[in-house]
């Protein structure tokens, strides 16, 4: 069976009407992004952070996974899909796709201020309470954070990305401006011989000597055509 790995950024996500943080109208328009994603801002204003995800949240209980996002679990009839994204929300599972890494993180879980990323304090929450409160806790006592990896920290699953990105026979990259790292540098692993699509309605800068195919439409549209390709 293929192996189709898949890396997925924030126009991905957009088709459900989820705010992109860099285009225009985006949610950094509305907020400092020292403020809300660093750990920095964290140690100043622990409340403005929680509410920030704590709304985010909510609003994701809003949307549905998109067209695209269900095309893409439907692929796993045919092939092996692993899906590396950089988004937190939980659409990929929703639509279906059973191998999703999430390399910033996951709105829907929240983990230990002190140690983010040791699985023992990494919970999910559950549907009826979306909304942590300043004093609640993790299991080591300190206050609980968004299992978010904030600008300035580390990307723990990036060696795992990695690994993936290494055996995929079709490499298929969509809705990401390739700007952001460590996430931009994975298809530099991608094995020379497999071929690369990028899904994206604007044309992309992206400096490299690799070639790739552009199918320069939206997520839903651009999955369609992705599918008629691998299918020739």
């Amino acid at each position: 069976m293929k192996r189709i790995v898949v890396l997925t950024g924030a126009g991905m996500s957009a088709e459900s009407g989820i705010s992109t943080f860099r285009d225009s109208g985006g949610l950094w328009d509305n907020y400092n992004v020292e403020d809300v994603a660093t750990p920095e801002g964290w140690e100043r204003d622990m409340s403005l952070v929680t509410d920030f995800y704590n709304i985010r949240r909510k609003e994701l209980q809003t949307v549905k996974p998109c067209r695209g996002h269900e095309v893409l679990a439907q692929l796993e009839q045919e092939y092996d899909v692993t899906i590396i994204t950089q988004n937190v929300d939980n659409l990929h599972e929703r639509a279906g796709s059973t191998k999703v890494v999430h390399l910033h993180g996951e709105l829907m879980k929240v983990t230990s201020s002190f140690d983010p990323n040791n699985p023992k304090y990494i919970e999910t929450l559950a549907p009826d309470h979306l909304e942590v409160k300043i004093g609640e806790k993790a299991a080591d006592g300190s206050q609980l954070r968004p299992y978010i990896v904030w600008f300035g920290e580390p990307v723990p699953n990036i060696e795992t990305a990695v690994a993936f990105s290494e055996q995929a026979d079709i490499y298929l990259i969509i809705g990401t401006s390739l700007n952001v790292y460590p996430a931009a540098g994975l298809t530099a692993y991608v094995p020379i011989d497999t071929p690369i699509y990028l899904i994206d309605p604007k044309p992309v800068q992206w400096n490299s000597a690799r070639k790739f195919t552009h199918i320069q439409a939206g997520a839903s549209e651009g999955m369609e055509q992705f599918i008629k390709l691998i299918h020739k």
